[in-house]
């Protein structure tokens, strides 16, 4: 099942067609009846019954848009909350994710989903209740809980379980920064607005100026364009380690935007003597966190005799490398065998 998911979740893969939502009608009544037992008790929710708004590291996502969150999830984990926006039940588990997710300061972003305006990606996801959440790491979902927490469970989520999801993720060489999102809510408080700001200055100074427009694209899902744009700050300074890694990461990205895990990896197994095809299901392997499988598998190819194929598999290589911090042991043991076979 595992296995199952991680196909059809890589970036570029994922595909919403044919999926179909029984559950629907059923939910809304559910979500009904928590409104009037919610409504029947005293509860301190969010501005007293109304949702808790978006923005800061908080985006909410349809199924137009999940594509391009897929994707982005390659540059920073991503925590999935799949509620129902009209179930005031769901309103303290937003709330809590938010705050803890706002707190990691952009290492993370918070997508929610809305269950009843989105029903293929809850068929996807095969939530089996409301809400949900999941991790999210280079296109690899990760179930973290299903149904309403209990206090001691979103404490264990928000505390523990959040910030080690992104120390897994940048072990995986997922370390970029989430974009930083204006609030949409009007109704915001002067003290509110104030701290927003400085959350905004903040996450700004994380950017540097000259790769904002890049950052920019790449958060669009635009990485054809970010990748030219971080070329261009390369070219400026071929010292910039950060262009040099969201430029590879680009690249790796738009090759990608439309490919078959299923198919690659066939096309690969079919074709061992083919650099193309191995090239190919190395980007699927850096793009579902498998780095050393990567690495591996250009490197037996380089050593089974294909030595004319050297200085291509050599550039492809160069770019994984910039993806990843240069005391990664999996980077000096790859960087080690490529040297000598140079030779």
């Amino acid at each position: 099942m595992a296995n199952e998911q991680s196909q059809n979740m890589n970036p570029g893969v994922f595909s919403l067609a044919g999926a179909v939502d029984l559950e629907s009608v059923k939910r809304r009544v559910e979500a009904q009846a928590k409104q009037a037992a919610r409504a029947a008790e005293s509860s301190s929710v969010n501005n007293a019954g109304s949702a808790p708004k978006a923005g800061g590291y908080v985006i909410d996502v349809n199924e137009q848009s999940f594509q391009s969150m897929v994707q982005t999830s390659v540059s920073f984990p991503i925590v999935l909350l799949l509620w129902q926006h009209s179930d005031e039940s769901c309103y303290e588990v937003a709330q809590k994710l938010a705050d803890a997710v706002n707190s990691l300061d952009g290492r993370m972003q918070l997508a929610r989903i809305d269950a009843d305006e989105s029903p293929n990606i809850v068929q996807a996801l095969r939530a089996r209740e409301l809400p949900s959440i999941y991790g999210l790491v280079g296109g690899r979902p990760m179930p973290i809980v299903n149904g309403l927490p209990s206090d001691e469970e979103m404490q264990q989520i928000c505390t523990v379980i959040l910030p080690k999801l992104v120390q897994v993720a940048e072990q995986s060489g997922v370390a970029g920064t989430a974009p930083f999102i204006e609030s949409s809510d009007d109704s915001t408080l002067d003290d509110s607005n104030e701290s927003e700001s400085k959350s905004e200055s903040s996450s700004i100074e994380k950017v540097p100026p000259a790769h904002e427009k890049a950052h920019e694209l790449a958060a669009q899902g635009d990485y054809e364009s970010s990748a030219r744009e971080y070329a261009k700050v390369m070219e400026a300074d071929p010292h910039d380690i950060l262009a040099a890694r969201e430029h590879a990461k680009a690249l790796l990205l738009a090759r990608n935007v439309n490919t078959n895990v299923a198919e690659v990896r066939k096309s690969a197994g079919d074709n061992p003597d083919d650099v193309n095809t191995q090239l190919a299901v190395a980007d699927v392997d850096m793009i579902d966190g498998h780095i050393e499988d990567a690495f591996d598998r250009l490197l037996d190819f380089l050593v089974a005799t294909h030595r004319n194929d050297f200085d291509t598999v050599r550039s492809r290589m160069l770019e994984y490398f910039a993806m990843l911090p240069a005391d990664d042991e999996r980077l000096k043991r790859a960087r080690r065998r490529l040297s000598i076979l140079l030779y």
